[in-house]
């Protein structure tokens, strides 16, 4: 099957990449820039195609028959007001791009969008989420609703449409658990704020699977929550990262000095949601490392 993919050279980009071409897939990386794209791929992924500019040409996709959408301005910043704007216009502004070019190229009929979970916003307490439950009303909530609006448009393309809600992804190369590995491995971490927000977590490697198998599955469509089944409260996150690391986990981090470092984005840790793959396992999707402690474990020790 001829895929093509964007976000190729983010966080899930490139192990998604190799995963396709290691299963028989013919993969068209779309980029804006090919020199940028190789220099952030690692050396290892080899046998793409790379087709510059393609979120705006269809020709790019002529013949594709599925495409895996990831790309997107990174969340994890300060959230200036040029920042949100990026942040929301990458998302729904290329999206928007992608599936109008799916439209006129009129040969994709799988369609597989990234969101996240922050559609659910940040005052949710313990209530267990899904993929019925209804929306936030902040700022990432309101970026997901919009985003998963024109994701959804692809379905008049004619491409049976899957949007993937990514929970916080754990790998020691990038993401949150990147940015909290140095303090706790020198016996500085702990619980962020009150710790009783929840982490909706899930190991990349489970991310990943979860992709392939949306792919692999056309009878899976709409909403799919990519979180582990056992998301955790933040202070048994540190609790357990300490534990695998063989290190005090006692260092509370003040919710005001987080905001005053990250500002308003600070609102996305010291509020959290408890998110549930309800869908994907519906579907018959099993984890690899439904367990916080032996996800860690795989990817620390």
């Amino acid at each position: 099957m001829k895929v093509a993919v964007t976000g190729a050279s983010g966080f899930l980009g490139p192990g998604l990449v190799q995963r396709l071409l290691d299963s028989g897939h013919e993969v068209h990386v779309l980029v804006r820039n090919v020199e940028r794209a190789l220099a952030h791929l690692p050396a290892g992924v080899t046998g793409a195609h790379f087709d510059a500019g393609a979120l705006l040409a269809p020709e790019a996709l002529a013949g594709a028959e599925a495409v895996i959408h990831l790309a997107g301005e990174p969340v994890a910043q300060r959230w200036t007001h040029e920042a949100k704007r990026r942040i929301h216009d990458s998302r729904v502004h290329g999206t928007r791009a992608l599936v109008a070019a799916m439209r006129e190229a009129g040969t994709v009929k799988r369609f597989i969008s990234a969101s996240a979970i922050g559609f659910y916003g940040g005052t949710r307490g313990a209530e267990p989420l899904t993929e019925e439950s209804p929306p936030g009303d902040d700022f990432l909530a309101r970026v997901c609703v919009d985003w998963e609006a024109e994701a959804t448009q692809a379905r008049e393309a004619g491409a049976s449409t899957v949007v993937v809600r990514m929970g916080v992804v754990l790998h020691p190369d990038g993401g949150a658990l990147h940015k909290m590995l140095p303090p706790f491995r020198m016996g500085a971490g702990g619980p962020v704020g009150s710790g009783e927000q929840y982490v909706s977590w899930v190991h990349r490697e489970d991310a990943l699977d979860l992709l392939g198998f949306v792919l692999a599955h056309p009878e899976v469509e709409g909403l799919v929550n990519a979180t582990a089944p056992t998301p955790v409260t933040n202070a048994d996150f540190a609790h357990t990262l300490g534990h695998v690391l063989g290190r005090p986990s006692v260092m509370r981090v003040p919710g005001f000095m987080l905001k005053a470092t990250l500002g308003e984005m600070a609102r996305m840790v010291l509020e959290g949601q408890r998110v549930l793959p309800a869908r994907a396992q519906a579907a018959g999707f099993v984890f690899r490392y439904p367990e916080l402690e032996g996800a860690l474990r795989d990817l620390l020790t």
